[in-house]
């Protein structure tokens, strides 16, 4: 590989953008696709592109088939932003962690962002429409919120809506979403975009504790980021 080239995927790499990088294995010749544009002697036909992208969206390093390129994906850790430190979000941090996550937990009270099950998130003590600035929720990012109380959710949800997040969920009952919709929709939020939320949160697996219902909300956070992969 060529030094510039190199320092050009490291680059990318280093500010967590989604690549790949393209090795036609009889040429040798390369090029670097994604966290932006294309770079590399390597010239690439539209339908290589296409599929070169899709592999990216999945994190899926593989060979292209009927050709003779190999594309190797990096992606960066895919991350999940909880709000609210309640106590579903003491069993859901380590839990995310454990399936490969990096955790980031928002709540402007500070007492229950000190617990000890929350040790190894970051941890952002501000309201959710500040904290969810800082964040800079990506096409990587998942976003649960957890409260219950709209003044928290509420402006979680809309910065997460504005985002390419590929996975938005709110823990309540049905009829505590349809009112949140209804909220939402008084935002100006039209119905395919409230459509990207998952409420109430979480595969329907009949869960009850707080345990029980972070695994569903990490089995469906996983299904959701591996979507393209189906």
């Amino acid at each position: 590989m060529k030094s510039s080239l190199l320092t050009e995927l490291q680059s990318r790499i280093a500010a967590k953008h989604s690549c790949a990088l393209v090795t036609e294995t009889i040429t040798g010749a390369q090029a670097i696709v994604g966290g932006g544009g294309t770079a590399g002697a390597l010239v690439l036909s539209p339908e290589s592109l296409g599929h070169i992208n899709r592999l990216i969206a999945a994190d899926k390093s593989s060979v292209i088939d009927g050709t003779n390129l190999f594309v190797r994906v990096y992606s960066p850790s895919p991350r999940m932003v909880i709000v609210g430190a309640v106590h579903i979000a003491q069993s859901l941090v380590p839990l995310a962690q454990l399936a490969g996550f990096e955790t980031i937990v928002i709540d402007p009270r500070g007492a229950f962002l000190s617990a000890n099950e929350l040790a190894g998130a970051t941890a952002i003590e501000e309201w959710p429409d500040e904290g969810m600035t800082k964040v800079k929720a990506d096409a990587r990012t998942a976003v649960v919120t957890l409260t219950h109380d709209p003044k928290l959710d509420d402006p979680a949800l809309a910065a997460a809506l504005r985002s390419p997040a590929f996975y938005i969920g709110a823990l309540g009952s049905r009829k505590t979403h349809e009112k949140r919709l209804l909220r939402l929709r008084g935002e100006g939020f039209n119905e395919t975009e409230l459509a990207r939320i998952h409420g109430p949160v979480g595969l329907d697996i009949n869960a009850v504790s707080p345990a029980e219902i972070a695994v569903s909300i990490v089995a469906q956070v996983i299904d959701e980021l591996r979507a393209d992969t189906k």
